[in-house]
């Protein structure tokens, strides 16, 4: 059965790729976006239906039902973008197009001059390494992100459980209150793959490269098809460090960067062609994007900036009324489709607002900052908490030389602070962890923000055109969406050094800047002479290389080879450790008590869990996920009585008191000091 439904796989990809066909225009990157769009909002959209039949966990259901998801979506975008456009949606040959863009690539590349060749060549052997090297990480290692434990994947699980994606209270608040679209595209993954744990990170790895090939083609659309311009842009943001990191997680972020970078594809788009078929696309990506996470609330205003630009500005108010009514009724359609039934509708019904419960409101969102003075107050800090958080080397201080380096360098921005009296380490009223001027390394080793491309050559930039030293309206308009979701960042939500697995979004106005490099008169590099503009942008360019090779390699949430970290800690080889290693990792003083579970519990077994809103309970369904988990801690209810059917309980001294018999699984106290939220004291009891 596992290669039928490999096969329904590749079959369906491959009729989403025929579909796009008639949908997008003759451009590899148009085709792959759509591409992308069709397939994630098919299974989206089949997901909610088998869900409300009770058939989530039916992979032969979900095999046949999504080419019927995606032959009503297809025809009906296909009739939309008919009529007058007859001539330009006739179907493409793919092939055809990738042999004339190969030869398009070849004679550009001859065309080069040494020193852009020199740039063009570092940039995709880099990509290439890292490329090879993700690719493996994805098949071989298993997920292992903190949230991912406790709730995102552990939800997966449970709804496969249960075969719906109904609403029924879990251990962490995450459980129920995330939109459950992501969901639907992890579960076909994982199902279609014979029930490969790592399928679940498919749509997360298919996302970075979608974001990728977006911004070459928004490239493409505002530099009038220069294509040094879009493969410097495209190249760059595959290699931000924060874009980077996520490219081989479960983490949500980047698959909400992908929906964002396919609607301002379509945005920028229709303001180079005036076809209508791409505010359809708009809708469809808003809708997607709205539905995958709450945290697109904060870039509507940067999106509606880039409308203004690319929708709004007309000829005439009648033409400006045209395009309007079709883009708001097309972004009204798909929030219908694919924002309203993910969940927030039953947010609203069992706590009271679309996000969650009181208790995660106060505890990451605004409401954590008081009165509006103090918000203003300790908002404007955490703007320039994260430009701080901005300038660091990241990667290259992975290691204590480059750590070293970058203390150093950064000592005139410490001494600055301290002398303007912004109180930045003090004031933590505003803030899930203080703000630190070095941040400890299991902070920035997990979530860097976007290293010496950031601090080096996108801000410089964005300022140059903000001040009106560089002329570019396009940019301009990319330059005020940046700054709008900046703020928005910093004002919504406590202060948080993990916050950079947020910026990958704002990263994507930001990398568009770096088209200036050559598209500019007054910055382009292939002009003769230069020669310090063209040194500073080599230098920048070779250590954001080796920046993004030493995110990869000195990773230790997925570490290719065995290293020892700057703060002592040797760490084997991802590949060499085993399950439980790996998914602890950023736990390590569970290992134990997990391990020993493991060895103790059958992998059929029914186990009850009595343990709190902070424990991984993803380990505990097993190395072939076939344990069935029953929670009876849920999200402030209270302890509930433990099912008749289940086998085992797993539970936490602080929530339940052990009794003779019990087995104290335990937990690492030795390591209690360094652990940013420490391990429960773990117990094992036999019911059966």
């Amino acid at each position: 059965m596992v290669i039928l439904y490999l096969l329904s796989l590749f079959l369906f990809l491959f009729y989403l790729g025929r579909i796009a066909t008639y949908i997008s225009r003759p451009s590899l990157s148009e085709w792959w976006v759509t591409t992308f769009l069709l397939g994630a909002g098919s299974v989206i959209l089949t997901g909610f239906i088998l869900s409300a039949l009770y058939q989530t966990a039916n992979a032969i259901v979900w095999a046949g039902s999504v080419f019927i998801t995606a032959t009503v979506l297809g025809t009906l975008l296909k009739w939309l973008t008919s009529s007058k456009q007859a001539s330009l949606n006739r179907r493409f040959s793919v092939r055809q197009l990738v042999s004339e863009r190969r030869q398009t690539f070849t004679v550009w590349f001859r065309g080069l001059s040494g020193y852009s060749r020199f740039l063009f060549v570092t940039l995709f052997a880099t990509l290439t390494v890292i490329a090879f090297t993700n690719l493996l990480l994805v098949f071989f290692t298993v997920p292992n992100e903190w949230d991912s434990m406790t709730g995102h994947l552990n939800r997966v699980m449970q709804y496969i459980q249960r075969g719906t994606m109904r609403h029924f209270g879990g251990t962490n608040w995450n459980m129920d209150t995330y939109p459950k679209s992501v969901c639907t595209l992890q579960i076909y993954s994982f199902l279609m793959t014979g029930r490969f744990e790592n399928g679940f990170k498919f749509i997360h790895h298919l996302s970075y490269w979608t974001a990728i090939i977006a911004v070459f083609g928004i490239v493409q659309r505002i530099g009038q098809n220069r294509l040094s311009a879009s493969f410097f842009c495209a190249l760059g943001y595959a290699l931000l460090p924060d874009f980077l990191m996520q490219a081989i997680t479960t983490e949500t972020d980047i698959v909400l960067t992908a929906y964002l970078s396919v609607l301002l594809y379509m945005l920028f788009t229709y303001r180079q062609t005036q076809d209508n078929r791409y505010l359809y696309l708009t809708g469809m990506a808003f809708g997607m994007a709205f539905g995958h996470k709450i945290t697109f609330a904060l870039l509507l205003p940067s999106v509606f900036v880039i409308m203004i630009y690319t929708v709004f500005l007309s000829p005439s108010w009648v033409v400006t009324f045209s395009r309007v009514w079709r883009l708001g009724a097309a972004i009204v359609l798909g929030v219908c489709l694919w924002t309203l039934p993910t969940g927030y509708l039953k947010n609203m019904e069992v706590f009271g607002h679309p996000i969650g419960p009181p208790t995660a409101l106060k505890h990451q969102s605004v409401e954590r900052a008081g009165p509006l003075s103090n918000l203003l107050e300790q908002g404007s800090r955490n703007v320039v908490r994260y430009g701080y958080d901005h300038i660091n080397l990241d990667g290259i201080r992975n290691t204590q030389a480059g750590a070293a380096l970058n203390h150093a360098m950064r000592q005139p921005l410490v001494w600055l602070e301290d002398k303007l009296h912004m109180r930045l380490d003090e004031e933590t009223d505003f803030s899930i962890q203080p703000f630190v001027f070095d941040r400890r390394f299991v902070y920035y080793n997990a979530n860097p923000y976007w290293g010496i491309f950031g601090f080096g050559l996108i801000f410089p930039l964005l300022i140059l055109v903000l001040v009106g030293f560089l002329r570019s309206t396009s940019h301009f308009f990319l330059g005020i969406a940046l700054l709008v979701h900046f703020a928005a960042l910093s004002y919504s939500a406590p202060y948080d050094p993990f916050k950079g697995r947020y910026f990958i979004e704002t990263g994507l106005f930001g990398v568009t800047f770096l088209a200036l490099v050559f598209l500019s008169p007054r910055l382009n590099v292939e002009q003769s002479g230069r020669i310090v503009w063209k040194s500073y942008v080599g230098l920048v360019t070779v250590l954001g290389c080796l920046s993004a090779l030493m995110c990869v390699f000195l990773n230790i949430r997925a570490l290719p080879f065995a290293w020892t970290s700057p703060d002592g800690k040797h760490v084997e080889s991802v590949f060499e450790s085993d399950r439980i290693r790996q998914i602890t990792i950023g736990r390590p003083d569970t290992y134990v008590p997990y391990k020993r579970f493991d060895e103790l519990v059958p992998d059929s077994a029914t186990v009850a869990l009595a343990t709190i809103n902070d424990d991984y309970e993803y380990p505990l369904y097993g190395p072939n996920l076939s344990r069935r988990l029953i929670a009876i801690n849920p999200f402030e209810k209270g302890l509930q009585p433990i099912p008749k059917n289940a086998d085992y309980l797993f539970f936490d001294k602080s929530v339940m008191k052990p009794r003779p018999g019990d087995v104290r699984l335990g937990t690492d106290t030795t390591m209690r000091a360094t652990m940013t939220v420490p391990g429960e004291d773990y117990y094992l009891r036999k019911l059966k």
